[in-house]
């Protein structure tokens, strides 16, 4: 089996993949002090739980956005799993061609989804990921990436609101459910924080489909597409799956690590 590991700056979520479907998929918070044996510990209880074993799993693809929890997640691989793992990186085999000026600086997470939204949905296609940072990421007819747009997340949105307006209460996501004007100032903030960032993603979707200039596919991920897809006609699909399938069609691409390492590094 495949373990799949997509580190992001909110969550790391580990997956097995049989070759045919999802055999688990687990999410811990982000924290890059956190040790290979304590992930470990965690992941392999889990695996108990949903009836499998370690021994099953004989490849593994890490993609992150966080450079400093990569060595410890490369180390649960080797220590625990007896395996090198494939890690992400834009100097991979991805079957597309990267049209960025500096490829090396696109983040993983945007090119995975790239490879396994054209894959499974053609193009021309944009992906709405609504992680730490919204993105929107456009892939051209022929599957080719061609760049995207990077604005702030909602919940970054919501954190920054309450800490610089004193009189402002932090409060939690969710769709406004009264009408646009508030009466109260919970209700006016719902109001502005949801239709606010409805907004934004009808407004960046549209220009980006008239700068393409023509139709495109639009499929969300990440956990509050959800919540925003009810908001807007803007959204076809969503995919919640959509990262762990690129690093998995990614791993089919390229050759699995194979060659001895220097355990000592922490390359």
């Amino acid at each position: 089996m495949l373990l799949v590991v997509d580190a992001g700056n909110t969550n790391i979520v580990f997956a097995l993949h049989d070759g045919g479907e999802w055999r688990g998929i687990w999410r811990i918070a982000t924290e890059t002090r956190r040790t290979s044996d304590e992930y470990a510990v965690w992941l392999l209880a889990l695996l108990t739980h949903s009836g499998l074993e370690r021994g099953m799993v004989d490849r593994a693809v890490i993609g992150t956005v966080v450079p400093a929890a990569l060595y410890h997640l490369r180390r649960l691989c080797r220590d625990w799993f007896d395996v090198e793992p494939l890690i992400a990186s834009s100097r991979l085999d991805w079957g597309f061609e990267i049209r960025m000026d500096n490829p090396a600086e696109v983040g993983v997470d945007r090119l995975l989804n790239g490879l396994a939204g054209h894959q499974l949905y053609g193009g021309p296609l944009m992906v709405i990921d609504f992680g730490t940072a919204t993105t929107f990421d456009v892939v051209d007819r022929e599957g080719c990436y061609t760049g995207g747009v990077i604005a702030p997340g909602i919940s970054l949105s919501v954190e920054a609101l309450h800490q610089a307006a004193a009189r402002l209460p932090r409060i939690g996501i969710g769709r406004s459910q009264g009408p646009v004007i508030g009466r109260n100032t919970i209700a006016a903030m719902r109001s502005g924080i949801y239709w606010g960032y409805i907004g934004l993603i009808e407004g960046i979707a549209s220009r980006i489909i008239a700068e393409v200039g023509e139709p495109m596919k639009v499929v969300a991920t990440g956990g509050l597409a959800p919540l925003f897809a009810e908001g807007t006609t803007v959204i076809e699909r969503i995919d919640p799956e959509l990262t762990l399938d690129g690093l998995r069609l990614l791993a089919a691409r390229n050759p699995h690590p194979t060659h001895p390492v220097d355990r000592t590094t922490n390359d």
